[in-house]
């Protein structure tokens, strides 16, 4: 599914904050879910200085 995912990271950042704030308890099941590797997923959105927060369930 990732094909199905925005390519530019801020959209991407979005998307993923807005999905896991809606609709997943935690980054792991996003990722099961869009069938992504969570360590690229970090990767990308690590580039424009976002990190995951598991308290939170987001990038900040």
């Amino acid at each position: 599914m990732e094909q199905n995912l925005p390519k530019d990271p801020v959209m991407l950042l979005s998307f993923v904050n807005t999905q896991l704030r809606d609709n997943y308890s935690s980054l792991e099941d996003f990722c099961r879910f869009f069938d992504l590797s969570e360590e690229k997923l970090v990767d990308k959105l690590e580039k424009i200085q976002y990190k995951y927060d598991a308290k939170q369930n987001q990038f900040i």
